[in-house]
């Protein structure tokens, strides 16, 4: 039930607060959001940088040496590299000062933000991976981004206890992989989404257990397809051979066909897994979870979720977060927390409030850096009683004199930090992958732009003969500067124009017979991640008419029998969009 509708500060777009969101506010003692949960998300993704990397020095004492860094060598951000950050030969609270009620207390927490030193890159106890981007653990990989546990793997985001696998997003416990979204304990497996369980395969679209397959939608346990026509295993091997992804040329069509050959099947409305009341995609185990995404492993009482493990309770707005976090608020990067509020990349902290990269602390507010700590305001240390005493005094501050930014939106207690004071630009972050914009736009909206980096020299020498074909590819590609096929044009993917081949890149194409890439490493990110559904729902009614859908005739009688479908849901499939989306009944019917 609606109880209240407001306007949003930002998109200028209604937005409800719903009973329950107003019972989870008043449980948290913070105020209903002005901002709608789209901006919400916007705002906490414009403080992550995951994939924009860079070289600057390393500005510990006694440190000089060149690192990798999310932070630009022009931003003013001070950087340590990771050991140096965990050492004890700093103090994070020798940048303590006591808070100004004569200003607005956001900035001061900015200014505190960047003086206090950051982490050059989260990269943890990784071998031979020095270009990886908040992960942990891996080995022998490059540009693997949000990645754990992986070994010989390149140019992916969120994949987990892989081996050699290249250009894919969101796969797990798999080898050998290739271009391939949402996909589990796969094999050889390559241009392809929502399969588990499938090997020797590729173009398939979600699919379970699968073998031998080309092209093929909606299959179970099948072996020797190709477009959904099953051939024996002989005339399956004879066949196979005519689809060469060792050809670039061939692999634009394949892509052109099974996209097509997708939409003549439906889809289910969304992959909401073992849950009760839970509405959103990709939930595992979700109870009364409500417009939630990418939920692995439980969540409970939750509303506005991303990329949330592990048995999360009683959480709002939370993103990138798990082990069993809860009451946690407009937050991202928990791993675990207990009553946070509008911070980010905090661990195993407790009641921390507007504060960033702290760890194993407990009742600090607007604090950066923090180790071991509790009772700190701005990083200045308060007995019990003091920050008891200081902290309702902090809220009233924020209300009384609240920060305003350039475009006149207002940040009371109860918001996240500003875009526009952002360490980051804009378009370094995660929201221009979420929410992309123009620089034009941004400017418009007062978030910074970063101009990329200017390689003039590379882009000139830069060439776009790359053979056809993997076979006719040699060692010398390593050598030269590539053209990417964007280059001319005006995409929107953060193009760089130009890349270089690695030697471990080429030999897994070797390997697995596949065409070498035309596009860069952000050009083929951006195409992978567009091909996954927005994080927005739309009301719609199943589309099943009974024993025809648009194009497709159903194979089993359906609950409705010859009847339309009355089935309504929630899904990520807008209206306009051509999928033919089914609600789970009549998905599981035609689907077994």
């Amino acid at each position: 039930m609606v109880n209240e509708t407001r306007i949003c500060q930002n998109c200028k777009q209604r937005f409800a607060i719903e009973s329950g969101d107003s019972a989870f506010y008043e449980k948290m003692q913070v105020p209903p959001p002005t901002f709608c949960p789209d901006c919400r998300l916007q705002r906490r993704m414009a403080f992550r940088n995951e994939r924009t990397l860079y070289k600057r020095k390393c500005e510990a004492p006694g440190h000089s040496e060149e690192v990798i860094s999310v932070f630009s060598a022009d931003n003013p951000q001070r950087v340590y590299d990771q050991e140096a950050w965990w050492s004890d030969s700093w103090d994070p609270m020798a940048y303590g000062r006591e808070p100004d009620f004569v200003k607005p207390l956001i900035p001061q927490i900015m200014d505190l933000w960047k003086e206090v030193p950051d982490i050059a890159l989260m990269n943890n106890n990784c071998v031979n991976s020095e270009y990886c981007s908040i992960t942990e653990e891996n080995k022998n990989c490059y540009l693997v981004i949000g990645g754990d546990f992986n070994e010989n793997s390149s140019y992916s985001s969120f994949i987990f206890h892989c081996k050699e696998t290249l250009d894919c997003h969101w796969v797990s416990k798999s080898e050998f992989c290739y271009e391939s979204l949402d996909c589990i304990s796969c094999s050889r497996l390559f241009f392809s989404q929502f399969c588990e369980g499938c090997y020797e395969s590729a173009f398939l679209f979600n699919c379970k257990n699968c073998h031998d397959c080309f092209g093929c939608t909606n299959l179970n346990n099948k072996s020797y397809c190709i477009w959904n026509v099953q051939y024996s295993k002989e005339d399956y091997e004879t066949k196979i051979k005519e689809f060469d992804l060792g050809s670039s040329a061939a692999i634009f069509q394949f892509r052109e066909r099974a996209k097509k050959e997708q939409l003549l099947y439906p889809r289910r409305f969304a992959r909401v897994l073992r849950s009760v009341n839970a509405t959103g995609d990709n939930i595992e185990g979700g109870k009364n979870c409500k417009r939630s995404f990418e939920i692995f492993d439980g969540a409970e009482d939750c509303a506005y979720l991303w990329l949330i493990y592990s048995k999360v309770r009683d959480c709002y707005d939370t993103d990138h977060s798990g082990l069993s976090s809860e009451l946690c608020c407009d937050s991202s990067t928990i791993y675990p927390g207990s009553r946070i509020l509008f911070s980010r990349f905090i661990r195993s902290c407790k009641d921390t409030y507007y504060s960033y990269n702290c760890h194993n602390c407990s009742d600090i507010f607007g604090c950066v850096g923090l180790r071991n700590k509790k009772y700190c305001v701005l990083n200045k240390q308060y007995s019990e009683k003091e920050y008891r005493t200081l902290v309702p005094k902090l809220v009233a501050h924020m209300n009384s004199a609240p920060y305003i930014d350039t475009k006149g939106r207002i940040y009371k207690y109860g918001e996240f930090f500003p875009v526009e004071l952002s360490p980051f630009a804009y378009n370094e972050t995660v929201s221009q992958e979420l929410f992309p914009l123009t620089k034009g736009e941004a400017a418009a909206r007062g978030y910074q732009w970063r101009e990329p980096e200017k390689r003039d020299r590379d882009i000139a020498n830069a060439v776009s003969g790359v053979p056809d074909h993997i076979k006719d590819t040699d060692d010398s590609i390593l050598s030269k500067i590539i053209k990417c096929a964007h280059a001319d044009s005006h995409c929107s993917h953060q193009c760089t124009k130009a890349f270089r081949p690695i030697a471990s890149e080429l030999q897994f194409y070797k390997h697995v017979k596949i065409a070498f890439p035309r596009l860069c490493p952000n050009c083929r990110h951006y195409e992978r991640i567009v091909k996954r559904n927005p994080l927005k729902l739309w009301h719609r009614k199943c589309m099943c008419g009974g024993t025809q859908s648009k194009n497709y005739a159903n194979a089993a009688p359906h609950f409705h029998k010859n009847n339309p479908c009355g089935n309504e849901f929630e899904t990520t499939y807008a209206p306009d969009r051509p999928e033919i989306v089914y609600c789970e009944q009549c998905y599981q019917a035609e689907v077994v």
